[in-house]
């Protein structure tokens, strides 16, 4: 099967996460995904999350439980390693759905809410750094392709 293309920004939806048309910046450097999450603790066995960023108002301050997570730790650009929180949800992408992996941090002060990284990537995609939204842009245009009707007088 042909990798599709994808830019170094993009939209997604992650539906289980009930979080729509949500900023993402694509990492190659980065070999896990990702996701800004306002504030998250285990309680009686099950990791509770609050998505919530005030520069990005698609994030709507929901409150997730995730039953099934593990840990793991990230290494960052610096050298730092983190022990992270991971759950894995669905993320829908050029009208297609994939399980997705994404480690649990504070991104408050990244642009981008959703880091895409190599590990989601493999297979699947090649990155044009030159390009932009294109899987949000194709969304788009399918939505509006069977929204629009013809008046008749």
């Amino acid at each position: 099967m042909p990798k599709k293309t994808i830019g170094r920004v993009d939209k997604a939806d992650f539906p289980t996460l009930n979080l729509f048309d949500i900023d993402l910046k694509v990492d190659t450097g980065a070999y896990t995904s990702s996701m800004h999450c306002h504030n998250f603790f285990e309680e009686d066995g099950v990791l509770k999350c609050l998505f919530y960023d005030k520069g990005h108002p698609l994030y709507n301050e929901q409150h997730v439980i995730f039953e099934n997570f593990s840990t793991t730790k990230v290494k960052s650009s610096n050298g730092s390693v983190q022990l992270r929180y991971k759950v894995k949800t669905s993320i829908i992408i050029f009208n297609k759905k994939y399980s997705i992996y994404l480690t649990l941090t504070d991104r408050d002060d990244m642009k981008y809410p959703i880091l895409i990284g190599r590990r989601f990537l493999l297979n699947k995609f090649v990155v044009d750094v030159n390009k932009k939204y294109i899987s949000f842009n194709q969304k788009n245009s399918v939505q509006k392709s069977t929204t629009s009707f013809n008046i008749v007088k």
